[in-house]
């Protein structure tokens, strides 16, 4: 019986791999986020990094529509804030600002725009499906 007790107590305490997962992207959220403030010390681009930083929640505004349940995003709107929500994007701004493509101001944006993905993943929101709902 004491055994079955114990064997159910640290069944439920042992944290399961969404835990381990959202605590990298918090880890990688405060990285982002000193990566940023460092860059626009260095930089400049304070207002673009929090437009950047901002940017991906557009897809939200976009997918307002009457008639959804609680939580769900318009059909129509989920590709735009998919595609905002993935980190080819900020990847390749970053790319070119790094390469001298575009000026380095570019890469606080990149990371703000990072940053925000990355706060969206740790605090348990992620892509969403085509019916509108987040995946599971």
């Amino acid at each position: 019986m004491f055994c079955n007790q114990t064997t159910s107590f640290l069944s439920q305490a042992a944290p399961n791999r969404h835990t381990f997962s959202r605590i990298g992207w918090g880890a990688a959220a405060i990285a982002l986020l000193a990566g940023t403030v460092l860059q626009v010390q260095d930089h400049g681009g304070g207002w673009l990094a929090l437009g950047f930083a901002l940017m991906p929640d557009l897809g939200l505004i976009a997918g307002i529509d009457r008639g959804l349940a609680k939580g769900q995003l318009a059909p129509r709107a989920v590709p735009i804030y998919n595609a905002l929500h993935r980190f080819i994007g900020p990847a390749l701004v970053a790319a070119l600002a790094l390469s001298g493509v575009i000026p380095a101001v570019w890469l606080a944006a990149a990371l703000g725009w990072a940053l925000h993905i990355s706060i969206d993943r740790a605090v348990g929101y992620g892509l969403r499906g085509n019916d509108g709902f987040q995946r599971s």
